[in-house]
């Protein structure tokens, strides 16, 4: 019987880590973790799965429909699909029965969409200090179509301030991811920045029925990906009419201070500054005018935070999740499509959860598609995957004896690897040297080492080799290293 064959990449939109790629995104998230704490945010990590009370209605129509479902566990499962395959019968005989019956084979969780609801679930929970500064760094899942850069499985590194309404919060977050991407080699991103009250006061003034906002600013979103063309014909496929979307086209034009990848130079008196003011000529809701307000002190704060340079005005970003409500964010990189990050005040997501309104603001990086810009532009600095030193051992010896001196040389903060078997010289030196061990230094101990308390090290780049003391060959090979 012949056994089928099993396929060993992984699920679509999912990724192996090997050690290198391991380290890799080590080195961001330490540059993260870093930066964050700098400014003083706290490390939270909450559960992959939640409730589906949790996460249901808090994304929008189309983030919803990408959320994980998880089935029911074993004896409820069996029921569950027992009910429903009763209710197929059913149907075939013609006596009834209900298709939406297929939802019973589904629990009440789900694996989490972001790291912001289970935030706003987490601050009505505990009592937490008033201004609750924090950072996470966790996988989250959704049910998309995978692409360059865009996995079901992937990493955010959130940082957000809950507890209070001042724009200093929103000039806090904006400075610390700046500095993040400034740490890591990133000189040509922008922070794009607009308000969500303000695109409502900008359909408004364009004429756009109310009960079509939120089908509005979905297309709006998509104005980078589908163009002008594109956002005006989902526009008219969502029911709003052509001359209300060439007048809210035409609005985000008008306001527009700086092409996207345009430097903005000080902030403070050009760039998204003439932006704002040209749209105080416009616009007369008064949303629209305190939305600006809050637009003009963001920027005068940016000012004195390492985003200062990289703030631009964008009107034409939407942020497609239901629950912000003032200021957003995103991180836009030249010749990428798609973004690196984004974020934006949400005051009323952890009212959903508890008897008080908590406002709140943050920014998420997106760590793979750092990951993928950096490794393409060559950014990532020499790091160390495999160990410092490879211990070779000639006949004779004892493998305790061989285990002891590895634990010494570790002792003094070497990372070892010991050849595991018998073998010549040569073939345990020319192991030294394979993909995905490279150890630059190997240590030969042979009878009279042992005897003499001491270990060859040999330099593999440069052939140099020299017998030091087991007790000094710690910074005996941290000198070659330095070579």
């Amino acid at each position: 019987m012949n056994t089928p064959k099993i396929s060993t990449k992984p699920p679509s939109g999912m990724r192996d880590f090997l050690p290198a790629d391991i380290a890799r995104r080590q080195h961001v998230i330490d540059v993260v973790r870093r930066i964050y704490g700098r400014y003083g945010f706290v490390p939270l990590e909450t559960p992959a799965i939640e409730n589906l009370s949790t996460l249901l209605g808090k994304y929008g129509e189309e983030g919803d429909q990408l959320l994980y479902r998880i089935l029911h566990r074993r004896d409820g499962f069996g029921r569950a699909l027992d009910e429903v395959l009763a209710q197929a019968d059913a149907l075939k005989s013609g006596e009834g029965g209900s298709r939406g019956h297929l939802q019973g084979v589904f629990a009440d969780e789900g694996l989490r969409y972001d790291l912001t609801v289970p935030l706003a679930r987490v601050t009505a929970q505990y009592d937490l200090p008033k201004y609750f500064k924090r950072y996470q760094i966790q996988p989250v899942w959704r049910a998309d179509r995978p692409g360059k850069g865009r996995f079901r499985e992937f990493y955010q590194c959130d940082v957000d301030i809950t507890g209070t309404t001042s724009v200093v919060a929103e000039a806090e977050v904006c400075g610390a991811v700046a500095e993040v991407l400034r740490e890591l080699g990133f000189v040509d991103f922008k922070i794009r920045i607009n308000h969500r009250q303000l695109l409502r006061a900008m359909m408004s003034h364009a004429g756009i029925d109310p009960g079509h906002e939120a089908a509005a600013l979905v297309a709006v979103d998509k104005l980078d990906k589908i163009g002008h063309g594109g956002v005006k014909e989902e526009l008219a496929a969502r029911g709003i009419a052509a001359e209300a979307a060439d007048s809210l086209m035409l609005l985000i034009l008008s306001g527009e201070a700086e092409s996207l990848f345009g430097f903005a130079g000080n902030v403070a008196a050009t760039g998204p500054k003439a932006g704002i003011s040209r749209l105080r000529k416009q616009l007369k809701d008064p949303r629209g005018l305190q939305a600006l307000d809050e637009l003009d002190q963001i920027v005068d704060l940016v000012a004195a935070t390492p985003a200062a340079p990289h703030l631009t005005l964008s009107l034409d970003l939407a942020r497609g999740l239901g629950y912000y409500t003032g200021a957003i964010f995103e991180i836009a990189v030249h010749d990428l499509a798609g973004s690196l990050g984004g974020g934006g005040r949400y005051d009323n997501l952890v009212g959903m959860f508890g008897k008080k309104q908590v406002p709140a603001v943050g920014f998420s990086l997106g760590l793979e598609r750092i990951l993928v810009v950096m490794e393409e532009r060559g950014m990532f600095p020499n790091l160390s995957v495999g160990p410092d030193v490879l211990l070779c051992w000639m006949e004779g010896l004892a493998r305790a004896d061989v285990l002891r001196v590895a634990h010494a040389l570790r002792r003094q903060g070497l990372k070892v690897e010991v050849f595991p078997e018998e073998a010549k010289l040569g073939k345990q030196l020319q192991y030294a040297d394979a993909p995905g061990v490279k150890a630059p230094v190997a240590a030969i101990v042979g009878v009279e080492e042992l005897a003499a308390g001491q270990v060859t090290l040999k330099h593999l780049a440069s052939g140099e080799q020299e017998r030091v003391a087991q007790d000094g060959a710690g910074e005996a090979v941290r000198a070659l290293l330095r070579r």
